[in-house]
C-alpha cells in the first residue's frame, strides 16, 4: 500500500510540477504529515525532491529529471487499455494516435502486464449508442475538437428545433461530450455557456482569432449540472391517468426513465377491477399522446383536458378505420371483400 502510494505521489510531481503538501495530501486522500513522511522516503531512495520555501513554495522534482512508466499493477494495466475507446478516437479523428500511444505504453510495460493489454480487448467492448440508434453523422466533430484544441473561436450554422430553424453563431468552443452515443459542443456564446448537438451543426468554420477560456471552467462539473437540469426542466407539465397494473409493469420498457419512474413513484393502490390512478411528467401534451398511445387501451386520461380531448379524437378516428364486426374490411369507404358479402 505504501509503496503505491509512493510512485503516485513521484508520478503526480512528474505530471503536475509543484505541488504543496496540502495538494498532495488530498490527492493521496493522507494526511499532510504522511505527506512529509513519504517525500522523505523518496529522498531517501536517491528520488531528487526538493522543498521550496515561502507562500508560493512546494515540493517539485529536480528539473529535467523523469522516471520511467513503473508501478502498474495488473488491474491498472487492464484498466488503461480499456479506456483507449477506438470509436469515439476515431470520430475525433485521434485514431492513429491513440494507437501509437498504446503501442509505446506497451512497450513500457514489463512483458506480463504487456501481455494483458491484448486480453482485455479480446474480452470487453464498449458499444455506447442506446438499442436501435443508428450512429449519428458528425462531420464536423474533427474541426469543432481542433478548435477546442487550440482555443480558436469558430463560427458555426446551426439547425435548432425552433424558428428561426438555422442559425449562425460566433462560438467560444470550451470541450466536447460524447453521451448515449450523441456527441455535444460546449461553447462560450453571448456570454454565457451553451450547449449544441454536434450532429445538428451544417457547417463549422474555424477563425484565426484565439480567446481565453473562463477562469476556473470545469467540462465535466458544467456537464454534470446542465444534464441535471436538462432532466429536470424538460418535463414542464403533468398529466393524472388511469391505467392497469400490467401497464404500470410495462412503463419501464417503453416510456422514457423520469416518466415511468414518476408513474410507478406516484401510484396508487389497484381498485377491484386491476386500475389504479397515477400522476406522469410530460413535456407537453402532444408528446404526452404519442407516449401514452404506446399502452393502447390499458389506459385512460383524466386531466388535462386537451390531452382527454385528443385520445378522444384518435378513439373516434380508429373506431372510423377499424368499426365493430367489420374485421374482414378493406380501407375505409372500400367495399366488403367476397367472402364477407
Amino acid at each position: 500500500m505504501r509503496a503505491s502510494r509512493l510512485v503516485s505521489l513521484l508520478l503526480l510531481l512528474q505530471t503536475r510540477g509543484r505541488m504543496t503538501a496540502g495538494e498532495l495530501a488530498d490527492a493521496l486522500e493522507v494526511s499532510v504529515r504522511t505527506v512529509y513522511r513519504d517525500v522523505e522516503s523518496l529522498g531517501a531512495a536517491g528520488v531528487p525532491v526538493y522543498a521550496d520555501r515561502g507562500p508560493a513554495g512546494g515540493y517539485r522534482l529536480l528539473a529535467g529529471w523523469r522516471t520511467r512508466l513503473t508501478g502498474l499493477t495488473g488491474p491498472e494495466a487492464d484498466a488503461l487499455f480499456l479506456a483507449g475507446l477506438p470509436g469515439p478516437a476515431a470520430e475525433l479523428g485521434l485514431a492513429s494516435v491513440v494507437a501509437a500511444a498504446e503501442l509505446k505504453v506497451r512497450a513500457a510495460l514489463p512483458g506480463e502486464l504487456a501481455d494483458r493489454s491484448g486480453r482485455v480487448r479480446q474480452r470487453f467492448h464498449l458499444d455506447a449508442p442506446g438499442w436501435f440508434r443508428h450512429p449519428e453523422p458528425v462531420p464536423h466533430l474533427e474541426t469543432l475538437a481542433g478548435a477546442v484544441w487550440e482555443d480558436r473561436l469558430v463560427r458555426l450554422r446551426y439547425r435548432r428545433w425552433r424558428a428561426p430553424r438555422e442559425v449562425t453563431r460566433l462560438v467560444a468552443p470550451l470541450g466536447v461530450v460524447l453521451k448515449a452515443g450523441r456527441w455535444y459542443l460546449v461553447a462560450w456564446c453571448d456570454d454565457e455557456v451553451r450547449t449544441y448537438r454536434v450532429g445538428a451543426v451544417l457547417d463549422a468554420a474555424v477563425t484565426d482569432e484565439r480567446f481565453d477560456r473562463p477562469d476556473g471552467f470545469d467540462l465535466a462539473a458544467y456537464w454534470r449540472e446542465w444534464t441535471a437540469r436538462y432532466e429536470r426542466d424538460v418535463y414542464r407539465g403533468q398529466a393524472r391517468i388511469r391505467l392497469t397494473v400490467a401497464a404500470l409493469e410495462f412503463m419501464p420498457y417503453v416510456f422514457p426513465p423520469e416518466m415511468s419512474r414518476a408513474a410507478r413513484a406516484a401510484a396508487g393502490e389497484p381498485g377491484p377491477d386491476g386500475w389504479l390512478e397515477t400522476t406522469v411528467p410530460i413535456e407537453s401534451v402532444r408528446h404526452a399522446h404519442t407516449e401514452l398511445l404506446k399502452l393502447g387501451a390499458e389506459v385512460e386520461v383524466l386531466a388535462p383536458a386537451e390531452l382527454r380531448e385528443r385520445f378522444t379524437a384518435t378513439a373516434h378516428a380508429l373506431t372510423r378505420l377499424y368499426p365493430a364486426g367489420d374485421a374482414d374490411a378493406g380501407p375505409a369507404g372500400a367495399p366488403a371483400s367476397p367472402a364477407s358479402a
